[in-house]
């Protein structure tokens, strides 16, 4: 009797330990998004950075064991390299997949990245070095390799795939029919093998897919984008949320559609976990991990196909060249830095949706504002004259874009702003300025056109700022008001 006495005492008092650090209700995630009862819980806090900290280090043990084991497909790029080194650097367990597409692009194009970027395996081997962590690199293709894809997830079976994997550059993909084919078989065939190899492979991962905010569009949608689903109002009277309407503007944009659309398909029927984030334009080049050793320094490119406008903007104000605007320079952009990115990617990774729930959509962007007063910011700081060419592309000469991120902001707190950027622009412009001799100056004007039309305006483009745009004057979209930081000021 006494030993069954101590035995229930034992009980009890193991009881009492396990209600003081438990969490008093269960630890669930709204629908809304990241915004979860996981900080109030089990006793988190939250920087100034908008990450949440340890307030006990009684809570170090159950923290380790959320570190997830993560595939990313298409590690080696500008998104994916640096997202990788985060996630090891967080103490995630990350294995890269590429099939190295976008350096042989390079080739293709003739213009490689303006920072010498290693090969993988060396930049895999330095993380190390400087690190103490592992990444495996495995060469595969995703859109052509499907039973390698299959077998590579069957064995790692992991927590989170992280799908960068898909020819990136709306430009590119608008070059001719030979580059428009290959992105939609390398983009949208990519993804269908992706979520069907996570059925055959019989594993319940959490697919992080990186998007674009182009499949809204970019014409003036009359108020506010939600992060995803729109409220509307049926003939009967009924509300519902549907996904929100399509309006893609190149053949790379018509492909996040697509992949939007396998998603809630497969979400529908196999019940597949995805976050979709629909990303604004990224801009800045390193990272406090991608900085540690010349080895992992992060591509940075600045031709007219692949190079984002701020970057390319910052290259172009080291070597002295007028900063190349397209039309009246009024197209209004969403924008984040490199390093917002990389955070967005883990708190997805951090934050499944629940068995059973829809896809989650993200608009991950820091903030918009019109590519002229981008140029105009960078022209008070440098002197560099702006150049307005007549644009290659098929869009408007202007529109608003207003657009709702609260859940990112809700949980990540302060994201890099571009009027506050703490010397990132500087950062970016001492990288242009170190490898300027690597430049080929003439990559920089546009190479890829919408159509016949634009294709044949754009003849008279020049480097020198000598051209003279047919849809709109200078002194108009000089005239113009200023605005930079949209609906996020």
């Amino acid at each position: 009797m006494p030993r069954v006495m101590q035995s229930l005492a034992a009980l009890f008092a193991l009881i009492q330990f396990t209600e003081a650090f438990a969490p008093a209700r269960p630890i669930t995630f709204q629908k809304s998004g990241f915004r979860s009862q996981l900080s109030q819980n089990i006793g988190l806090s939250k920087t100034n950075s908008g990450f949440f900290s340890r307030r006990s280090s009684s809570l170090q043990v159950a923290m380790s064991a959320a570190n997830k084991k993560v595939i990313v497909l298409g590690g080696d790029g500008f998104c994916g390299w640096p997202t990788s080194l985060h996630l090891s650097d967080k103490g995630h367990e990350v294995v890269i997949v590429d099939n190295l597409s976008r350096r042989n692009i390079d080739t293709e194009m003739g213009c490689d990245s303006l920072t010498p970027i290693a090969h993988p395996e060396v930049r895999v081997r330095a993380w190390e070095e400087v690190s103490g962590k592992k990444i495996r690199f495995v060469n595969l293709d995703v859109a052509k390799e499907y039973q390698l894809l299959v077998e590579l997830i069957r064995q790692e079976r992991p927590d989170a795939i992280v799908h960068f994997a898909e020819q990136r550059a709306a430009p590119y993909s608008m070059k001719g029919s030979k580059e428009k084919r290959y992105t939609v078989d390398n983009n949208v065939g990519g993804t269908n093998n992706l979520l069907a190899a996570v059925l055959d492979a019989d594993v319940d991962s959490h697919i992080v897919h990186l998007g674009t905010m182009g499949v809204y569009g970019y014409g003036t949608s009359g108020g506010e984008i939600p992060e995803g689903y729109l409220d509307v109002t049926l003939p009967d009277g009924a509300k519902k949320q549907i996904l929100h309407p399509a309006y893609p503007g190149s053949v790379y944009h018509t492909t996040k559609c697509l992949d939007a659309l396998l998603f809630q398909f497969y979400n529908k029927n196999d019940q597949i976990r995805v976050t979709d984030l629909h990303q604004g334009i990224v801009w800045g080049t390193n990272t406090p991990q991608t900085m540690r050793d010349e080895r992992l320094v992060n591509r940075f490119d600045y031709d007219g196909d692949y190079g984002t406008v701020l970057n390319r903007f910052l290259m172009q104000s080291v070597l002295g060249v007028p900063l190349t605007v397209y039309g009246t320079g009024g197209q209004t952009r969403a924008f984040i830095h490199i390093r917002d990115t990389c955070r967005c990617i883990e708190a997805a990774i951090m934050n499944p949706p629940k068995h059973g729930s829809r896809v989650e959509i993200f608009n991950q962007v820091a903030e918009t504002a019109r590519v002229r007063d981008l140029a105009k910011m960078i022209q008070a700081q440098t002197g560099v004259p702006i150049n307005y060419l007549n644009n290659p592309r098929n869009e408007d000469a202007e529109n608003e874009l207003d657009v709702s991120n609260a859940k990112f902001r809700n949980f990540l707190g302060d994201m890099i702003r571009l009027e506050s950027q703490e010397g990132l622009f500087d950062e970016v412009r001492n990288v242009a300025g170190r490898y300027k001799d690597r430049c080929i100056r003439e990559k920089i004007l546009p190479a890829s056109f919408w159509n016949r039309k634009t294709a044949q305006a754009c003849k008279t483009n020049t480097l020198d700022g000598h051209t003279a745009p047919d849809t709109a004057t200078a002194s108009a979209a000089a005239a113009a008001g200023k605005k930079v930081g949209g609906v996020f000021m």
